[in-house]
């Protein structure tokens, strides 16, 4: 795929898993592993990958650890041997500025498509030394905001940045990830005051309202054309069916409005316990590997900062909500085809 390509696929809309770490007892990458997470998204129909994002651990973006070149080689170079299938290539980068161009730079020498700019590593810098940023990192990639809820990295963002942000000829798109209603409308109507409006492209990255975002139509005209979060990590066959639902229920189809409204609440509790919401999202992405961890597709949840575990409770909400959800799990899916991705 071609980045004009890569380009217009990101803005028609897909499902883009945010892309695990797969590691060892050992806390080091397990490459098997790895490239089997990225067939297990490829076949379950995502249409593109983000990689070393919040769900990858952003601690790979430390250069003593060696690890963001590996990592994004691995998923781009397994993504290949699927011919008949065009992933979008989604690199996170981060930090400074100086920091971010040169992972921007590594991302397109393996052929990513686009970048995801994040605040982690750049806290410190004001607003207009963010745009600035973007600006820099557009010159190499065209860039995807990133709208990130303070619990995890992220910062408050006030409309008027969303506005500037958009006015970037290089910013393509916005992942809007809030966890937040009110913050959620000031990047919807930031970017409706851009004159550029109608070429950035809405991406839900809010797991927490997924279902709200994909069927929510604004005043401003704006959409979510599809979705990039770490819950799609998990169960992404079903994913891939939700936003089928989700575009037939917008389309008139009222069974299918139906389908997807009966998912939503349920799809939130799940969310919930994976997220581990209850302890303020501290086991964010330990849940996420315990899920895949009980399909096979990882061997444990170690996480590279030894610290980061899954939460007080949350083993137990997760085995709650395995049980009463079994309707959104793909574990047939992944059951049929684990030994072949993990060859």
């Amino acid at each position: 795929m071609t980045s004009d390509e890569g380009l217009e696929a990101f803005r028609t809309g897909t499902v883009i898993p945010a892309h695990p770490l797969a590691l060892d007892a050992s806390r080091r990458l397990d490459e098997r592993r790895q490239r089997a997470l990225t067939r297990y998204y490829l076949e379950a129909g995502a249409g593109g990958l983000a990689v070393a994002v919040h769900t990858t651990q952003f601690a790979i973006h430390e250069p003593e650890r060696g690890l963001l070149a590996p990592v994004l080689e691995l998923a781009a170079s397994t993504a290949a041997e699927y011919t008949d299938r065009s992933p979008v290539l989604v690199a996170g980068v981060c930090g400074p500025t100086e920091q971010a161009v040169a992972e921007a730079e590594l991302a397109a020498s393996l052929g990513y498509h686009l970048t995801l700019l994040a605040p982690y590593g750049a806290t410190d810098l004001s607003e207009e030394e963010l745009l600035d940023r973007t600006r820099a990192v557009g010159e190499v990639l065209p860039v995807i905001g990133f709208y990130l809820q303070p619990a995890v990295g992220g910062r408050t963002l006030p409309r008027p940045f969303w506005r500037q942000l958009a006015e970037i000829p290089s910013v393509v798109g916005v992942k809007v990830a809030p966890f937040d209603r009110y913050a959620t409308l000031d990047v919807v109507h930031g970017i409706a005051d851009s004159d550029r409006h109608s070429d950035v492209a809405f991406y839900t990255g809010n797991d927490d309202h997924i279902v709200g975002d994909l069927l929510a139509t604004y005043s401003t005209g704006a959409e979510f054309v599809g979705g990039l979060l770490g819950q799609w990590a998990v169960w992404t066959r079903g994913a891939v069916r939700l936003l089928e639902l989700a575009r037939r229920a917008k389309n008139g189809d009222d069974q299918a409005l139906r389908q997807v409204m009966d998912l939503d609440t349920a799809l939130t509790d799940a969310n919930a316990a994976i997220f581990d919401a209850l302890n303020n999202f501290r086991g964010c992405v330990p849940g996420i590997h315990e899920v895949l961890r009980r399909q096979g597709l990882l061997e444990g949840t170690w996480c590279l900062d030894e610290k980061e575990t899954l939460g007080p409770g949350q083993m137990a909400e997760i085995d709650r909500v395995w049980r009463t959800y079994p309707y959104l799990r793909d574990d047939d899916f992944v059951a049929e085809r684990i030994d072949r991705w993990l060859a």
